[in-house]
């Protein structure tokens, strides 16, 4: 080990197990950095460069605008504080204090998971509804469009839905509800690419705001994130996260703000502590720009040929290339517990998918592994299973 790493006595790892937060996410290309590297040499009104963000996020999304956010839970709280606040100012400056406001998202149990609390931190009251009776085994109905009119109060204000693949179907039929009666849908689709298509998939199925890790398939900076959606909602979430610190007589308000509805600047936001870098905000839109243009097909055939070759190194083990919106290998083992453990006490250690693990399984992503690592993953892999 060497560099950065060996000078602050941090280990490098192999991490197999997927761009995961706790393990710096996805692996940014050189024309990433390159572009970081350069904005980092220079002063902009970082207003002005998210307006230019936003038209990058639009074309490839076809929202009608986007912001690059801290992350995609930062995208939530700034989605829901936008929801509850608008364009007007006061409430922003209330916020995350609702009292007497629309403040009720409603969200299906099944959607319900340990991220909401990015949606409550803006102040909002996550209200269930639906049951869980598919998941538990209890029966065979999901979600019913009676269910969502009927939770419904004066103080609703949107509804959020965490997309997989196995849900997305439901998403039209939420919107048609919700339309109806004025609520906005917020969309969690941080971790749905890819594919590149579902970067406007969401928005197309009618969701007011839809929210992407920056850092794991687009191949940005860890802590960048994607909101893209209905331009005065946008511009809503801009306002309550940038450095709003100016003279009111001098504010030049970026090109998402409609002036004839914010006369006078906000005051800090609650998003304020979510500030982006002109690093990030850079790194995001270049990466943005090489993960749309990129031939998909291609990339998947080299990721799926490095696990063929990997899976081929276990000739002794029974593997299985699982195929999905990323291909993994699954590779079992007959104490998954223990290989997990010899993994992460290799030299380097070596993460993989635990979430199969208490039934012998490991799960092998290469997301977030560099192709030079692909021999010494297979070889601790041989060693511990």
């Amino acid at each position: 080990m060497s560099g950065i790493h060996a000078r602050l006595g941090v280990k490098r790892r192999i991490n197999a197990a997927g761009t995961l937060t706790r393990l710096g996410g996805s692996l940014m290309d050189e024309t990433v950095l390159d572009a970081m590297r350069e904005a980092a040499r220079g002063s902009v009104d970082i207003g002005e460069l998210q307006s230019a963000a936003s038209r990058a996020i639009a074309a490839a999304t076809g929202a009608e605008a986007g912001l690059v956010t801290s992350g995609a839970a930062a995208g939530l709280t700034l989605a829901a504080a936008a929801c509850i606040a608008g364009l007007d100012v006061a409430r922003m400056a209330r916020l995350p204090d609702t009292r007497g406001l629309r403040n009720e998202i409603l969200m299906p149990r099944t959607h319900r998971n340990a991220y909401d609390h990015a949606l409550r931190a803006a102040g909002a009251v996550l209200v269930d509804i639906g049951h869980n009776d598919r998941g538990t085994g209890a029966g065979i109905r999901g979600l019913e469009t009676w269910e969502i009119e009927a939770a419904i109060t004066p103080a609703t204000v949107a509804f959020a839905f965490a997309a997989n693949p196995e849900n997305a179907g439901d998403l039209p039929a939420v919107v048609a509800v919700c339309r109806k009666h004025g609520l906005k849908v917020i969309v969690d689709a941080a971790a749905q690419l890819p594919p590149a298509s579902n970067l406007s998939a969401f928005v197309t199925a009618g969701a007011d705001l839809v929210v992407f890790s920056g850092g794991k398939a687009i191949g940005g900076p860890q802590a960048s994130g994607i909101l893209a959606g209905e331009r005065d909602l946008v511009a809503s979430a801009l306002l309550q996260q940038l450095d709003m610190d100016v003279a009111p007589a001098r504010w030049a308000a970026p090109d998402l703000v409609d002036r004839a509805k914010v006369p006078v600047p906000p005051h800090h936001g609650i998003g304020r502590g979510f500030k982006v870098g002109k690093e990030e905000i850079v790194g995001l839109i270049v990466a943005l720009e090489r993960f749309v243009a990129r031939d998909e097909a291609a990339a998947t055939a080299v990721l799926r040929k490095r696990l063929e070759t990997i899976a081929a190194a276990l000739p002794d083990r029974k593997t299985r290339i699982v195929p999905g919106r990323v291909a993994t290998l699954e590779i079992e083992t007959t104490d998954g517990p223990r290989a997990v453990a010899a993994l992460l006490a290799g030299d380097p250690p070596v993460h993989v998918g635990e979430r199969d693990v208490a039934r012998g399984m490991l799960v092998v992503d290469l997301q977030a592994v560099r192709a030079e690592d692909d021999a010494a993953l297979a070889a601790a892999l041989a060693m511990a299973t």
